[in-house]
C-alpha cells in the first residue's frame, strides 16, 4: 500500500483558502511578499519555524498544517457547526417542540389590542359627551 505524501505547502494553501485569507494578507502578517507565499505554497516540505509562523498567522495548530486531511476537515465542518448537536449535547438546550399554537397566540394578541382600542374609543366618547 502506497503511503500518502504530505505536501505541507499545499496544506497551507488549502487552510488559507478555507479561512478566506488572501495570499497578500498572509504575506503582510508574516512580513513576506505575496510571491514568497506563492513559492511557500509550492514546497512539499516546510521547515519547522516556518510552519509555526504560518500556523500562528492563520490561527491554527502547527499540526493542522503538518497533517491536514481534507476529508477530515469536511467531516468536522459538517458535524461541528452551531446547531449540529442540538439533540446530542446536554449543555446546549433548545426547545424546538412548541407547547402552544403560535397562531392562537397571535389571535390572543390581536384580541387584546382590539379590546384596548375599544376601551380608548369608549373613553374618548365619554369625554366628548361631557362637553
Amino acid at each position: 500500500m502506497k503511503e500518502k505524501v504530505i505536501h505541507e505547502g499545499r496544506n497551507v494553501k488549502r487552510i488559507r483558502e478555507i479561512l478566506g485569507i488572501k495570499q497578500d494578507a498572509l504575506a503582510m502578517e508574516l512580513g513576506l511578499s505575496q510571491q514568497a507565499i506563492s513559492a511557500l505554497e509550492q514546497k512539499e516540505a516546510l521547515d519547522k519555524d516556518m510552519i509555526e509562523k504560518v500556523a500562528k498567522a492563520l490561527k491554527v495548530a502547527p499540526d493542522a498544517i503538518k497533517s491536514f486531511n481534507e476529508e477530515a476537515t469536511v467531516y468536522n465542518i459538517q458535524h461541528n457547526y452551531e446547531g449540529s448537536t442540538l439533540n446530542h449535547s446536554p449543555n446546549y438546550q433548545y426547545n424546538h417542540d412548541c407547547t402552544f399554537n403560535p397562531l392562537e397566540k397571535m389571535v390572543e394578541l390581536y384580541e387584546a389590542l382590539l379590546k384596548s382600542e375599544r376601551e380608548k374609543i369608549a373613553l374618548l366618547e365619554k369625554m366628548l359627551d361631557k362637553k
